[in-house]
């Protein structure tokens, strides 16, 4: 199994998230996150007077996948997230120990 980590704009969300349920992906979580990389911030105008914003808001999605899927949900984030522009984001993927369905109590796979 996989975790999958994705850092993505956020106009981009629905798209990724229709795209992962074409391709047979139902679950994840996401968040409202605050992060740079290359981009280093971006300047904007508010009252004429204008401001350094170094957070640029971003979302995080997680996944987690089983190991014949993690391709298949990777290039529809890639996809789905691409703008061409600097900032479209990062994925990340790592390598998942244990999965465990509370209300069931299924493990592995099969809690996924």
């Amino acid at each position: 199994m996989k975790m999958i980590t994705a850092i993505i704009k956020p106009f981009r969300l629905d798209d990724v998230r229709e795209l992962l349920t074409e391709v047979g992906i139902t679950g994840m979580t996401i968040e409202d996150v605050k992060g740079f990389g290359r981009q280093k911030g971006h300047t904007e105008l508010y009252r004429g007077s204008e401001y350094v914003i170094d957070f640029v808001p971003k979302i995080k999605i997680q996944l987690a996948v089983s190991d014949e899927n993690t391709a298949v949900a990777v290039d529809a984030i890639e996809k789905a997230a691409n703008t061409n522009k600097i900032g479209d984001g990062k994925i990340f993927v790592e390598t998942l120990e244990q999965a465990v369905r509370i209300r069931t109590g299924e493990v592995g796979e099969d809690a996924l």
